[in-house]
């Protein structure tokens, strides 16, 4: 069987893409990173992604001159690479309905929060944490989904779950949840090199192996 190839795209430091690299290196993931492109310029996710030369992009708006610009570029860039799967690493950027529907059910993405808890449009990155702490949960985690039309709302692939303690803090929450990021996003992109995952009804089965 051949090794899938996939995208990573970035906005940041790019640590759940080191462990997706980890992971391929460590053979525990059947796929290769054809490439990394960032919608940030000079983050250290691309720094990451040089030291295992892998070729990076970096397309902002800036650049391309409008948003639409620059995604048609990306749909044009990830269709000429034979791309099988787009990963959204930290990427703080909405996909256009137009990637979304080409690479429907090939494009996931890992939320900071047990969706639909802390999810939808607004909820990123630390506002997720601030969200969980003033609300006193005693349960977070993290959440790989599908990427549909709707923000945070496509088909769950894996979720984990972190205590929270009453000494935590916004900073101590992330840490954790950042944690169980890096053991299930890499689990994601395995299942899904494997094959093994079935989206029917916009819930996902998992096969054996």
């Amino acid at each position: 069987m051949s090794k899938i190839k996939i995208a990573v795209l970035i906005s940041g430091g790019g640590s759940n893409l080191q462990a997706i690299i980890d992971g391929i290196n460590e053979g525990y993931i059947p796929a290769e990173i054809d490439i990394v492109i960032s919608n940030k310029e000079d983050v250290y996710g691309l720094k990451r992604a040089e030291k295992h030369n892998i070729d990076t992009k970096v397309m902002t708006k800036a650049i391309y001159g409008s948003i639409e610009k620059r995604n048609k570029a990306l749909l044009e860039l990830l269709k000429k690479r034979n791309i099988d799967l787009v990963v959204l690493a930290g990427y703080l950027a909405i996909l256009p309905t137009e990637i979304i529907k080409e690479y429907e059910n090939k494009i996931i993405n890992i939320h900071p929060s047990l969706i639909p808890s802390f999810a939808g449009d607004g909820f990123y990155g630390r506002r997720v944490h601030e969200s969980a702490f003033n609300r006193g949960v005693k349960i977070s985690g993290a959440t790989v989904h599908f990427v549909n039309e709707i923000t945070d709302g496509g088909p769950i692939i894996l979720q984990k779950t972190v205590d929270i303690d009453f000494d935590d803090d916004v900073e101590t929450i992330a840490k954790k949840v950042l944690e169980i990021e890096h053991k299930i996003l890499p689990l994601a992109v395995k299942l899904f090199a494997q094959g093994r995952l079935e989206v029917i009804n916009n819930r996902v089965k998992i096969h054996e192996k």
